[in-house]
């Protein structure tokens, strides 16, 4: 596992935001998913980082990088980092909220972006539907209101194991490294801050004018509508492609880290 000494910090005009940066080639940056950091992805970027430069970052308000002071989108956070490390193009991959700002960013920065993945993702604006998510929602609401920390995190962990699973069917060491991350990033915050975060707007209308490869990866546990909305990214864009891993859920990286990594070989391969 990777640790704060390894990080590097960009300035950004609102605070460092952290990043690991290491291999040589051409450019991948890994995009965590919400309330975790750059550590998700400690598995994975050994292989990737032979034959490539891979940058992780913490996104703003998450695990080593600073909060907002005022209003802030992810997509431009990440072009200012790759203006500031002055590389590119990049092949943005990204986990859940990841993946969401990955597609933010090719359509708000271009210019930087070779190839998108969008793992257990389609856009920023997409909301489950799904009565059992919607019931999370409403315990993540609860529990924060409450400064119930445990009882945030058990909700959390419910996204993890998915609606066809029981959270005893979950490797406990996933359950563990994913609550140890999102712990530490839900300790930089307070009950009732503002939300500073401007959504990106307009998105499924320019989807289509995306004119890089862009490849959708699920695990076949994942909600319906998550599935339909990711079949629905990669049918709307020129290059659109997807993968599949059988028997995984929202984080399929960690429960089926070979099958993830050969798959983004694959595609890096294919660019």
């Amino acid at each position: 596992m990777t640790t704060a000494s390894d990080l590097r910090f960009f300035a950004s005009a609102d605070g460092d935001l952290a990043y690991r940066d290491t291999g040589r080639g051409d450019l991948v940056v890994l995009l965590h998913s919400g309330f975790v950091d750059h550590r998700l992805y400690d598995d994975h970027v050994p292989a990737l980082a032979e034959h490539h430069r891979v940058i992780v970052p913490d996104v703003r308000g998450h695990g080593f990088s600073a909060n907002a002071t005022r209003p802030f989108r992810w997509a431009d956070d990440l072009a200012g980092l790759l203006r500031h490390l002055d590389a590119g193009p990049a092949v943005l991959v990204g986990v859940s909220m990841g993946g969401g700002i990955a597609t933010d960013t090719v359509l708000e920065h271009p210019g930087p972006v070779r190839a998108v993945v969008a793992c257990a993702a389609a856009t920023s604006d997409f909301a489950y539907t799904d009565p059992w998510y919607q019931e999370i929602q409403a315990e993540y609401a609860r529990t924060l209101a409450a400064g119930d920390l445990q009882g945030w995190l058990a909700a959390f962990l419910r996204v993890v194991h998915g609606p066809h699973r029981e959270p005893g069917d979950l490797d406990p060491s996933l359950a563990r490294r994913l609550g140890d991350m999102a712990l530490h990033t839900m300790a930089k915050h307070t009950p009732g801050e503002p939300d500073l975060r401007v959504p990106v707007t307009d998105i499924w209308a320019r989807v289509p004018k995306i004119d890089v490869p862009v490849l959708t990866v699920n695990g076949t546990l994942e909600p319906d509508d998550l599935l339909g909305a990711a079949g629905r990214l990669a049918g709307t864009v020129r290059d659109g492609r997807s993968a599949v891993v059988e028997g995984a859920g929202h984080y399929a990286l960690l429960e089926k880290p070979r099958e993830f990594t050969a798959i983004l070989l694959d595609f890096l391969r294919s660019l």
